[in-house]
């Protein structure tokens, strides 16, 4: 399948409640590199550093966007740096994939936590959509490098993709198992086949447009009172509710998926890019300090989507700090000492 890109953001993810509002031109929320982000002092030790990894003399300021698994990210990113010894910079919190993307490319961050799909089709202008994921995250990487001199670590496991989600009760209810029985529930007129959406999913490529046409949707299915807007954050509570929609445009490891007992629809079509995360830095910055992208490395390869669907949870459903998040998951893996 081939896309035409017609611009916008990228990929804009749920606002947290009481984020800080940040743009690529105005970052601030300083950080120190004694601190560890949750107010703590940074934890030395752990296995980052027994493993020979030492950052001593190097600082880093690492950005990130502004929802919770974003979040989560770049507080463990910022963490595992200084438990080798770097002074970091925290910049978690950029509103916005282009935002965060523009910080990287003039330099205002090190690097931070990207998608390899945002990267393929947001921020390179890739139009053929790559379904196998390491073959998405080599194009990804090798041409980023090729054009932009941006290095990305290895990826994630977890994939965190759109999907259509409905509660357990109503997909029970009506039989509906996978993306093709919405469409086909779309498209036998029950006035129940309503659906929230964030505003940028309404129209962006890998959306709703060409979900509805991947899928065979006949029916005229665009605007209320069939397809309402919203923000993200309140699309998942809507969904739940069941008002003003039945089903609602999710990121599958959101943790408020099973918080609010919803199911992500397979997309058994497979028309969703893939969303692996890997962290992005300036190619400067690996010259100058390449242990950086090991310490990336070991964060990257303990998030399959279980754990990191637990992560999300803790923050989004339970309303933990992600930094106090992000310290106990480095110390529960051994990354960070316990001090």
């Amino acid at each position: 399948m081939q896309w035409k890109l017609t611009g916008g953001t990228g990929r804009l993810r749920g606002w947290r409640a009481g984020a800080v509002t940040l743009a690529a031109t105005a970052l601030l929320a300083a950080g120190c590199g004694g601190l560890s982000g949750s107010g703590q002092p940074a934890a030395s030790g752990g296995s980052l550093a027994a493993s020979g990894i030492n950052l001593q003399g190097q600082t880093f300021t690492v950005g990130g966007k502004d929802f919770d698994e974003q979040l989560f990210l770049c507080k463990a990113q910022v963490q595992a740096l200084q438990s080798v010894g770097a002074t970091v910079n925290d910049r978690c919190g950029i509103q916005g994939s282009a935002a965060a993307r523009a910080a990287l490319t003039s330099g205002q961050v090190d690097m931070y936590w990207s998608y390899t799909g945002t990267g393929w089709i947001t921020d390179l202008k890739q139009s053929q959509v790559i379904k196998d994921s390491r073959q998405q995250y080599e194009a990804t990487a090798n041409l980023d490098k090729q054009q932009n001199n941006i290095i990305w670590t290895e990826p994630t496991p977890f994939n965190n993709t759109y999907a259509i989600a409905t509660t357990k009760a109503f997909a029970d209810q009506n039989n509906i198992r996978t993306t093709t029985d919405w469409a086909n529930f779309i498209n036998s007129g029950n006035p129940n086949a309503t659906l929230c959406v964030e505003p940028e999913f309404a129209g962006r490529d890998d959306g709703l447009p060409n979900l509805l046409r991947t899928y065979g949707v006949t029916k005229p299915y665009n605007s209320p009172p069939a397809v309402t807007t919203l923000d993200t954050g309140v699309v998942y509570q809507a969904t739940a509710n069941g008002n003003p929609c039945k089903f609602g445009e999710v990121f599958t490891t959101d943790g408020r998926i099973p918080g609010l007992n919803l199911v992500a629809l397979p997309d058994d079509k497979n028309f969703f890019p893939i969303y692996n995360a890997s962290n992005t830095i300036r190619g400067d910055v690996v010259a100058r300090a390449p242990q950086v992208v090991t310490v990336s490395n070991e964060i990257a390869k303990r998030l399959d989507y279980n754990t990191m669907l637990a992560l999300n949870g803790q923050i989004s459903s339970q309303g933990q700090d992600p930094a106090q998040v992000a310290r106990q998951w480095l110390q529960q893996q051994g990354l960070i000492g316990q001090g």
